[in-house]
């Protein structure tokens, strides 16, 4: 029996992971985190399951902990993992450099899946736009546009992100040079080395992305569009069975769905 804790059991994400994890074979909830000061502290969110604080309390054998939750609270999170040698996937966007380079460490002592996004459709995406960006060269130029509901915290969002630094290092272009996160007012024609990334809120969209390739006389566009947070908790899921036999390292949802071989540390 592979023993699931829920970080953010209360949240968006994490009702929809704990509703999954109840209905898996094989798996079972034995513990759902929030913050201190949460409202649902204490309540039971099923049978023997209580909601609380503090992770270390939650953490038995066999288990694999799935964290959507803010930055700063999964790396406080990730302390405890560490110290109990204990896999986790993080589904938790925003990260800065120093932050992000605090999960590369751990991962030298624990198994990690990390993603920005966990549908299985955006990470199949992610391989599509590789390869079209490869094939298409520096005679198509890439923009970014991506929407998400209006209560999105984190702008550009971290797939969007992700698939420009897919186009960058396919480009062989440094990102922090070639963004352009919107644009605004007059300035000099268009780059030909350009990434644009768009960022709109609105609404109640869980996520949509498309990225342009536009060339002369032709343009392609590649889009997905998330209809359910259900497709995240799918691949938070599919992540928890593949991380709790696997050595330390840090991986992503490609290397959960054999899109790829090896692992960030081998990039």
């Amino acid at each position: 029996m592979l023993n699931i804790i829920v970080c953010g059991a209360r949240g968006r994400m994490g009702k929809e992971i704990t509703f999954k994890v109840h209905r898996a074979k094989g798996m079972k909830l034995i513990g759902a985190i929030e913050a201190r000061n949460h409202a649902s502290l204490g309540k039971e969110i099923e049978k023997g399951i209580k909601v609380i604080p503090d992770l270390e309390e939650a953490i038995r054998p066999d288990t694999v902990i799935i964290d959507f939750t803010t930055p700063q609270a999964t790396l406080e999170h990730l302390e405890v993992a560490k110290s109990k040698r204990v896999p986790m996937v993080i589904g938790t966007t925003g990260f800065k450099g120093e932050q992000y380079g605090k999960i590369k460490e751990a991962s030298h002592s624990i198994p990690l899946v990390l993603s920005p996004n966990m549908s299985v459709g955006i990470n199949l995406f992610y391989k599509i736009v590789e390869q079209t960006a490869s094939v298409l060269g520096e005679d198509f130029d890439a923009e970014i546009i991506e929407i998400h509901h209006r209560n999105k915290a984190d702008a550009p969002s971290g797939t969007a992100r992700k698939i420009a630094q897919i186009i960058a290092r396919m480009k062989d272009a440094d990102l922090a040079k070639v963004g352009v996160y919107g644009r605004k007012g007059v300035k000099e024609i268009r780059r030909p080395d350009e990434i644009g990334i768009h960022a709109v809120r609105g609404g109640s969209v869980v996520g949509d992305h498309m990225v342009l390739f536009a060339g002369p006389g032709e343009r392609l566009e590649i889009i997905h569009r998330a209809e359910s947070r259900g497709i995240f908790a799918r691949g938070a899921i599919l992540a928890a069975k593949f991380i709790i036999d696997k050595e330390k390292g840090l991986y992503d949802l490609q290397d959960v769905l054999g899109l790829k071989k090896g692992n960030y540390e081998n990039r």
